[in-house]
């Protein structure tokens, strides 16, 4: 069993948002320079395969799915909202994107790794079950999490997400969804503007923990945040398999939000997040890139994840 396996595909490099757009695709290009160092070297890779119709519909509705691949131009870009825009292999990355997930679901469920990486984009967080939303169109974690519980069993399926934006999309898909919990930290009165404390899932659906955060807030308030609220909840809940919406754009150097987080506050909630998998999923976690837009703090804030991750 190897401990971390990386999964990504050459296409995401290819979902062309436009100039100066900044979910693009230098992000993925510095997450590749931090893995071309030795000690990254020899963790496995695997190409992400792409995510089937049957797949995409446990997350989303038959419109939406039509939607987004309709929306793909031959050539060009179009702009489906006043954040997201498609290009001519939008459609593909995000299937890739998607399957990614799940293909990661599937070596950790089957014990070939302990946990595992996506390297891929677009994100998919924002992504509702019938909405585009925030640079996402199909909502990877989400997606992973009832692959999870329906296709391997798992009973008890957690997503922590520490991106800096809620992620709409996740707690959308997931709402109804027994055996499910979602929990995010996120900034407050930011995009998209959701994500409120009293938002906690309907009875026997996901449940639901929001700790939304000023702006300004720095390592101290946020892992008090997990130390006091989140991580509680996940440990009580005990989940049997872990997905992390690992977004890294609350680190200072962030252009998209006002959190001052540093790299030494995803490495902790790293640690935190493997130390209540190897309590209640024999390790089993996967992470999903979500967010991180000024692109060192995103391959450094990368890195120290991985190292985590590779720790087991």
């Amino acid at each position: 069993m190897s401990s971390t396996v990386i999964y990504t595909h050459p296409i995401c490099l290819e979902h062309d948002t436009g100039e100066f757009h900044p979910e693009c695709a230098d992000r993925l290009r510095a997450i590749g320079h931090i893995l071309d160092r030795e000690e990254f070297m020899y963790v496995p890779r695997e190409e992400a395969p792409k995510a089937t119709l049957a797949q995409i519909l446990r997350a989303h509705t038959q419109d939406h799915y039509d939607q987004v691949m309709d929306s793909i131009p031959a050539e060009g870009s179009v702009e489906l909202d006043g954040d997201t825009f498609v290009s001519p292999r939008s459609g593909e990355a995000a299937l890739h994107s998607a399957g990614a997930a799940i293909a990661a679901v599937d070596e950790v469920a089957t014990g070939r790794s302990r946990n595992a990486f996506c390297a891929t984009r677009p994100p998919g967080h924002h992504a509702e079950r019938n909405a585009i939303m925030g640079f996402c169109l199909f909502s990877n974690a989400a997606i992973a999490a009832l692959h999870a519980r329906d296709q391997h069993g798992f009973k008890r399926v957690a997503v922590v997400d520490f991106d800096v934006h809620h992620g709409n999309g996740t707690q959308d898909v997931l709402w109804n969804e027994p055996g499910t919990f979602y929990a995010s930290s996120h900034q407050d009165d930011a995009f998209p503007y959701t994500g409120k404390v009293e938002e906690v899932g309907p009875p026997g659906g996901c449940t639901v923990v929001n700790v939304p955060l000023p702006a300004g807030t720095a390592s101290n308030v946020f892992r008090a945040a997990y130390t006091d609220i989140i991580l509680p909840k996940l440990e009580a809940f005990a989940p049997d398999f872990l997905i992390i919406s690992a977004g890294f754009d609350a680190h200072a150097a962030d252009p998209m939000a006002h959190l001052r987080l540093q790299v030494a506050d995803f490495e902790w909630l790293t640690q935190k997040l493997l130390g209540i998998a190897r309590t209640h999923a024999q390790r089993r976690v996967v992470s999903v890139l979500e967010g991180g837009y000024e692109t060192r703090a995103l391959a450094a804030c990368v890195a120290a994840h991985l190292r985590v991750l590779m720790e087991g």
